[in-house]
Formats: structure tokens, C-alpha cells, sequence
């Protein structure tokens, strides 16, 4: 039943906030497009173990633990321990492990590992995730063990400079192999001929989807597919995309839809390859998803791919402001400030819409995106285009909470510019994101030869500053306003303002005290901000000035900061246009890791005070089949009452999978 909406749950803990998304035009769908939708998110949930396993070995035992205790009857629920244990509990569904979901570092218990064993003990331990042999006794160290011990690293995705990054990184992608094995393993795939199905046009993304291990001293990959790796899961998830192939919005889509289960069943990447050679050029649906193993950012090597899901439907009104965009592709290209060489002579294939999130799943649940550009294979964004989706029933979420939380009042200089955020953020900031996704990310391209993963542990934050910088800089181009995108061309001043103040102070709020920035989109955020911080120092270009004791932003030289934007793609470009590893490094480790410690435990006690967490995820809506007296089904139907633990104990019944 549909009910009263709000967008904002009520429900916080540690360092976030719970919202929930509406499904505006969700009826006005036909009753075909709403089943095509229901089985698509079907789909979507049942790749959830897959997410946690992949995110950590021991994730799924101790959820599935942790779970048992919080639903058995007689424990205490008034104790501090069990009050700590929920919370951390809470956490590890948000962040699909034990590993926080954005700042990489090890989530920490505020229970005693004494509490845990004993408590341990209380729960039937039939509903223990108990291996053949084991005790509640022996699962309960071995937890132990992990939570609080050493025996897991410390980050489940490690960037320093220097380190091993596979074997100092937890993430479930290696096991017993080193940096340089793994490195060296897919270079020598690169190397080797393969024989393509179907004369499929582009090489594999070695890696992608599976496990790299060491046998017997031997290396070897284990296959995320049917008959490998999490075929408990794939299995599902293939059964609701063949239920979806019924409802397929034409033969295209359909196409599509059997290509990802030949990926699925068979694991070969030349199918994942005709997938989204389908995919990308299947541009007239209403109804659309991304479903497998795709974004690489979760790889301290960039080439395993994590399992994500979504659900999506057009926003019609918003998309005829992403075709306007699209259409220009060229002009855009054309008129970049970077190196003729490394621009696209001819733009073929770029489209972009505005869609509403029906269902997220995998790495992008809780948690999500605002906008997504796919595929990611450089030769297939060279010869064929890209997708890209900005998706506004989550910022219109995001808008909603943030309305008159004082957060403009405490970090914006003056009333002025917080007059012009007011007026111009939200639009301006929709519109660098469509840039962003639409056309940052497919601009450019590689020089003949260069590997499109030369830029290895970089390559993520590299790859995300130039789509950043892309739509910085056009956000204050005149041909926004000549397009009818903009009314004013001083508005772009709302989202130079905000992404500064973001880069130098506000983001840190999102880091714990005495870390460094791990994330590959805070890195670029940074990365960006530092530069032209310290680049346009002479000038006078960006300040950091004191007012009453607190540290702001001001921002002198609108059009000089366009300028310096402009350099900094320039040379980002060229770096990942060549394959400048050295450069990238030297960029990154520079201006995009270390922090200002007097200036992060500023940023924190302001966020402090304001109480507003610096993490917001999202409840699913749960979507219903609706029958009539007779049993027949006559609709999809829509219930926003779920709470976030309610759902996340229903999603571990329904959609468990692995254990």
C-alpha cells in the first residue's frame, strides 16, 4: 500500500542518515514495462552475497552471525554491548562488509569480544553459519579474530604509495598472490591472441569477472559464473533475467538480455563484450538496468570488477535537458581545451537520460550514485560511444533532506554567495553532473598502443578528475545559456563555489581523524581543489581566509579558476591519453591523499555541532505483485513503510544465497 512519503527516514547511526527515493511516474508505466521492472529488480537483489563476499572473505559469517543474535529471543536488548552490537551491525549492511563503504578503513566494534562469545552461545546454532566440524565455540574466536584482531588488513582497499595493494588490501579479489604476480599475470594475458566470438570487435577486460588465486604454487582464475564462483547466486540472478526476456521492450533489449546470460552461464568475456555492445546501443527504452560485474574502483589494480545492480526508468522531462547535451557531443569536443591528439575526430554514439531509480542492488546499495556513465571498455567508449543516466528521483532526495540544515549557514563565506547557491546549486550541480557522466567521461581518447590500464592504482581517481574537469569547465561556457540550459552566465559561480569548498574542507568531514583520503572520487576531488588552490596562489585566484575564528572559502577570480580548470584537464588528459603513470602518481600523491590536520579537526567539530552526518544512503521501496479476487495479476504495486532493518533482515531471508 502506498502511504504518506517522506523522504528522509529518521533513522541514523554512526555516521549516517537514511532516506528513501520516490518512484514518480511509476504509474504511469504500462503493465508490461511495471513487470519488466519487478523481475529486473529481482535480479538486482539476488547479487547481494556476491557484493559482500567480494568485499571482504569473512563478511558474509559475520553478518549472518551477527544477524542470529540481533533476532533471538531472550538476549537483552537494553545492554550497551547489545546496543553497540546493533549499531555495528547496522554498519556492516550499509557498507556490505566489515569495511567502511567509503573510507576503506576497518570497521571497529564497541562491544567486547567477551559479550560477542558469550552471547555467541545463546543463539540455536542451526542458524549459525557453521562449517562441517565447527562449534559456536571456534566460529565465535575466528570472528573474533577478524573483528578485532589482526587477522585481516586493516583497509579493504589499500593505495599507499609503496605497499603491496593486493596483498595489503582485504577485498575478496586475490588470494595468496602479490601486487607484482597480479600485475604481471595480466600483462601476459594482454599479450596472448584470443579468439573472439562472432567476430566480436574489442579485447576483453582480462580480470573482470573472477578471482585470482595460487594453487599448488600455480596461478590460476576462478570464474564468477554458472558453473564457477558464486553460482548459487548467478543462478538466480539468471533465472529472473530469462523471466524479464518476456516483458524485453523489443528485440534489441531482448538481444541484450541474452547476452548477459551467456556471460553469466559461460563466464566469457567476449559475451560480456556483445552485451554492452548491445547494451550501449539500445537507446529508446523506458525501461533500463546495469546488472553484473562492472565498476573496478573496489580493485586496489583496477580490473576486478564489483557486482552492481540497478533499475531504472525514464524521467522524460529531465532527459529532454540530457538531449540537448548529447546532441552537442561534438561542439563540445571540438571546443575542449586539451590536445588536438587526444581528441575524438568524430563523437559517435554518446547518449544520455535522465532516469528514476526503481531498485538499487549490490555496490550501489545502500549507497548509490548519482549519475553513471557505461561501458567502460576505452575502445568500445572509442568506436561505439557511451550511455550515460543522471538520476533525479535520488538528487531530488538528496535536495529535500538538505533543505535548511544550516550547512550553507556554517561553511558558505557570506550571504551573497549563499543567495547564488540557493538560486543556481541545485540546477548547476545537475548540470555538471550530466556534463560529468554525459560527456566528461566519453571525451578523449587514448593514443594508438598505450594500455588502457597503464595508469594501474591511479588510473580510477585520474579517470574521474578529467570527467569532473570536463564539466567544470564547460559549466561556465556560454553555450550552456545559448542552449537554454542556463539563464545566467554567472550561475556556474554556485558549483565553482561548492566543489572548492568541498575539495579543501568539506569533504574531510567524511574522514576519520588521522587518516588520509583513500576514496578514488574524494582523491580527484581533491586532487582538483589543491591544485587550483595552490596554482592560483599568486593571484589570488581561491583563498582560504578566517572569519570569527572559522576557516572558509573565497573565491576571487571566477574566470581565472574556469582558466586554471582548463589547464588541469589539459594535462590530466594527456596523462591518461599517453599513459603517464609517473605523472599520475606524482599528481595524486601530491595534492589528492595527505590532509590538513588543523584543518580536518575544524571541519569535523563544525559538522559536530550541526549534527548532520556526512553519509546518506537509501531504504529501498519494496515493489509487490497485485492480484485480483479471481488471482490473476493486475499490477505492480509500491510500499515505502519498510524500515532499514526490516528490510535488510528481509533481503538476508529472501535473497541469501552463498551461506
Amino acid at each position: 500500500m502506498e502511504t504518506d512519503f517522506c523522504f528522509n527516514t529518521g533513522e541514523r547511526f554512526a555516521d549516517v542518515a537514511l532516506l528513501r527515493y520516490r518512484l514518480d511516474g511509476f504509474e504511469k508505466l504500462s503493465f508490461r514495462q511495471k513487470r519488466l521492472v519487478y523481475c529486473l529488480a529481482k535480479a538486482t537483489l539476488y547479487g547481494r552475497d556476491i557484493t559482500f563476499d567480494q568485499f571482504g572473505a569473512y563478511n558474509l559469517k559475520i553478518r549472518k552471525t551477527l544477524e542470529a543474535i540481533y533476532t533471538t529471543e531472550g538476549i537483552d536488548h537494553e545492554t550497551d554491548d547489545f546496543k553497540a552490537l546493533e549499531q555495528y551491525l547496522k554498519r556492516v549492511w550499509f557498507s556490505n562488509g566489515i569495511y567502511h563503504h567509503y573510507g576503506s578503513e576497518k570497521l571497529v566494534p564497541d562491544f567486547t569480544p567477551q559479550y560477542f562469545l558469550a552471547v555467541i552461545q545463546q543463539v540455536d546454532h542451526k542458524r549459525l553459519p557453521l562449517e562441517e566440524g565447527q562449534t559456536a565455540d571456534s566460529l565465535g574466536e575466528e570472528l573474533v579474530a577478524v573483528m578485532f584482531g589482526d587477522q585481516v588488513p586493516a583497509m579493504k582497499v589499500n593505495r599507499k604509495d609503496g605497499d603491496d595493494l593486493v596483498m595489503t588490501s582485504a577485498v575478496n579479489f586475490y588470494e595468496g598472490v602479490t601486487q607484482q604476480e597480479a600485475e604481471q599475470f595480466y600483462a601476459e594475458k594482454k599479450k596472448t591472441d584470443w579468439e573472439p566470438i562472432d567476430s566480436n570487435p574489442g579485447p576483453p577486460s582480462w580480470g573482470l569477472n573472477s578471482k585470482l588465486v595460487k594453487r599448488n604454487g600455480k596461478l590460476c582464475e576462478e570464474v564468477w559464473c554458472l558453473e564457477g564462483r558464486y553460482a548459487e547466486a548467478i543462478s538466480q540472478i539468471v533465472y529472473w533475467l530469462q523471466k524479464a526476456m518476456v516483458f524485453a521492450e523489443g528485440p534489441r533489449q531482448l538481444y541484450c538480455l541474452e547476452k548477459l546470460v551467456d556471460y553469466y552461464t559461460t563466464g566469457n568475456l567476449d559475451f560480456f563484450n556483445k552485451y554492452c555492445v548491445a547494451w550501449v546501443g539500445d537507446t529508446r527504452l523506458g525501461v533500463d538496468f546495469i546488472n553484473g560485474f562492472i565498476e573496478v574502483y573496489d580493485d586496489p589494480l583496477g580490473l576486478k570488477g564489483t557486482w552492481e545492480g540497478l533499475v531504472e526508468y525514464r524521467d522524460v522531462e529531465g532527459t529532454k535537458r540530457t538531449r540537448i547535451i548529447s546532441n552537442n557531443a561534438q561542439w563540445f569536443e571540438d571546443h575542449s581545451p586539451v590536445d588536438e591528439r587526444f581528441k575524438k575526430s568524430n563523437v559517435e554514439g554518446v547518449s544520455a537520460h535522465v532516469v528514476r531509480a526503481a531498485m538499487l542492488g549490490g555496490a550501489e546499495y545502500p549507497s548509490t550514485a548519482i549519475g553513471i556513465n557505461l561501458p567502460n571498455a576505452d575502445w568500445l567508449r572509442a568506436e561505439l560511444g557511451s550511455k550515460s543516466v543522471t538520476i533525479s528521483n535520488i538528487i531530488q532526495a538528496y535536495n529535500e533532506v538538505a533543505r535548511g540544515n544550516g550547512f550553507d549557514e556554517e561553511f558558505v563565506i557570506d550571504e551573497p554567495t549563499r543567495q547564488l547557491i540557493r538560486k543556481y546549486g541545485n540546477l548547476c550541480d545537475t548540470i555538471h553532473t550530466d556534463l560529468h557522466e554525459c560527456l566528461g567521461h566519453g571525451s578523449g581518447q587514448l593514443l594508438p598502443g598505450v594500455d588502457p590500464d597503464a595508469l594501474k592504482a591511479y588510473g580510477n581517481t585520474i579517470e574521474e578528475a578529467r570527467a569532473d574537469l570536463f564539466g567544470l569547465y564547460y559549466a561556465a561556457d556560454p553555450k550552456l545559456v545559448e542552449l537554454g540550459l542556463l539563464d545566467s552566465e554567472e550561475a556556474y559561480q554556485a558549483t565553482y563555489y561548492c566543489y572548492m569548498m568541498n575539495g579543501l574542507l568539506t569533504q574531510l568531514a567524511r574522514i576519520k581523524r588521522g587518516n588520509t583520503i583513500e576514496e578514488a572520487h574524494m582523491r580527484n576531488r581533491a586532487l582538483i581543489a589543491h591544485w587550483c588552490y595552490e596554482k592560483g596562489k599568486e593571484n589570488k585566484v581561491v583563498e582560504l581566509v578566517k572569519k570569527a575564528g572559522k576557516t572558509y572559502v573565497q573565491v576571487n577570480d571566477y574566470v581565472a579558476l574556469r582558466q586554471l580548470f582548463a589547464q588541469l584537464l589539459a594535462e590530466v588528459q594527456r596523462i591518461k591519453s599517453e599513459g603517464d603513470l609517473t605523472a599520475a602518481r606524482e599528481l595524486v600523491e601530491r595534492y589528492a591523499v595527505q590532509v590538513d590536520k588543523d584543518i580536518h579537526e575544524e571541519i569535523l567539530q563544525r559538522y559536530e555541532a550541526l549534527g548532520i552526518p556526512p553519509y546518506k544512503g537509501f531504504v529501498n521501496p519494496r515493489l509487490y505483485e497485485v492480484y485480483d479476487s479471481w488471482g490473476s495479476l493486475t499490477d505492480i504495486g509500491i510500499d515505502y513503510t519498510e524500515s532499514y532493518a526490516q528490510q535488510m533482515l528481509r533481503y538476508s531471508e529472501e535473497y541469501a544465497t552463498l551461506i
